[in-house]
């Protein structure tokens, strides 16, 4: 049986299937998370909440996907997956209308927390569904692309809200409610609906290396909390530390989102020439100097314009290098990489959101030091970076 009698020149409209679960990475991480960043300084300086309020409401979504990537595929296994990836669009929907009447610290909270559950359910559930139907040969462009969801929503956040800002910080949250419904819209139909094809297994497999499995699970967790200070501080630490407004805070946004959007397929193809352990500790070296830079004080705009981009870029192309790395440890086991795969997302949820809380802690019991928190930050991708190399010094086989 050969690659193209299992997977047919058209399954159920691939490209109309890569479209849906794009829209659900913009939806529920592009929109549902990154939108808040750009909005935090718009939202303590209308008094809706003090800014250590406001960090902690940041941490919640942070918590809600945790809580999504935990529970999304035991609530899959009891429910239709596309009846629940339809459901977790429409209450990341329901969350930006709710946000826009701001009526207790818990009401927000609440309907944070609702986004990034919605947001880590569908990072789960959404991608996974599509690219078992999709050619291997072809799984890294189609991942590439979908992906590509969560920058294009960076970037729609860091346009629209500076923009609907003008009109009112409730209108904001309204407008990028009705985005999300209109995306929703957009993806609602079109999702595979046969089983996927099964490839025969290989005649010969390889032993995997457990111990630089066990050591990428904690690499890819650390990773998460070394991003959070750009995730949630960056743009305020602009807008308001720098004093430098809310449009300069946007502008650099912008650039982050830019970066995410293109990171996944710019850093498949460098994996695909050096291979994917060389790709990431390079990927880390370069995250380690662009989270260093604010966190010396550094106020010069073009270098903090550099910062966002690498950040941005790595923020979602390390999903395709950390991915790719699994598939190289675990070679020809499926079943293994999606369970491999399926502990380092919880993993990377856990330590992002106890690190976003704990950050919070430290940006309110410090009177707002950003720097301290980018050093931390730099801290843990120094780490991550140091694990590598102890543990993976085997070329995978």
């Amino acid at each position: 049986m050969t690659r193209a009698d299992v997977f047919p020149a058209k399954v159920s409209n691939l490209g109309r299937a890569i479209t849906c679960a794009f829209c659900t990475g913009l939806i529920g991480v592009g929109l549902a998370r990154f939108a808040y960043t750009p909005l935090l300084p718009a939202i303590i300086n209308a008094h809706w909440f003090a800014p250590s309020e406001a960090a902690y409401l940041g941490a919640a979504n942070l918590a809600g996907y945790l809580a999504g990537a935990l529970l999304g595929r035991p609530i899959s296994a009891r429910f239709s997956l596309v009846g629940l990836v339809r459901t977790m669009m429409l209450l990341a929907t329901a969350s930006f209308f709710a946000c826009g009447f701001p009526l207790s610290f818990s009401w927000f909270f609440i309907w944070r927390f609702a986004a990034g559950f919605a947001g880590g359910a569908m990072m789960v559930l959404a991608a996974p569904t599509v690219l078992a139907h999709v050619p291997p040969s072809r799984r890294g462009l189609a991942g590439g692309l979908i992906f590509m969801g969560v920058g294009s929503g960076v970037v729609a956040s860091g346009t629209l809200v500076p923009f609907l800002l003008q009109i009112g910080l409730r209108e904001t949250w309204l407008g990028l409610g009705a985005l999300s419904l209109v995306l929703t819209a957009v993806a609602w139909s079109g999702w595979p609906i046969a089983p996927p094809p099964q490839l025969p297994p290989p005649e010969h497999t390889h032993a995997p290396h457990l111990s630089a499995l066990r050591a990428l699970y904690v690499e890819y967790a650390l990773n998460a909390a070394g991003w959070v200070p750009h995730m949630i501080f960056l743009v305020d630490f602009i807008s308001r530390g720098l004093g430098k407004g809310v449009e300069i805070g946007a502008m650099v946004w912008i650039v982050f989102g830019i970066s995410a959007t293109f990171g996944p397929i710019l850093s498949g193809h460098v994996a695909d020439r050096i291979g994917f352990g060389p790709a990431l500790r390079a990927a880390f070296a370069l995250e380690i100097a662009a989270i260093a830079i604010p966190a010396f004080n550094v106020t010069n705009l073009p270098l903090l314009f550099v910062s966002s981009g690498i950040v941005g870029g790595f923020l979602t192309g390390t999903v395709t290098l950390v991915l790719g790395r699994i598939h190289e440890l675990l070679p020809h086991r499926p079943q293994e990489q999606k369970a491999a795969w399926s502990v380092a997302t919880i993993a990377f949820a856990l330590c992002q959101a106890a690190a976003a809380y704990a950050l919070s802690f430290v940006f309110a019991h410090t009177g707002g030091n950003y720097q301290l928190l980018f050093a931390i930050g730099a801290v843990a991708m120094t780490l991550s970076l140091a694990i590598d190399l102890m543990f993976d010094r085997r070329p995978a086989r």
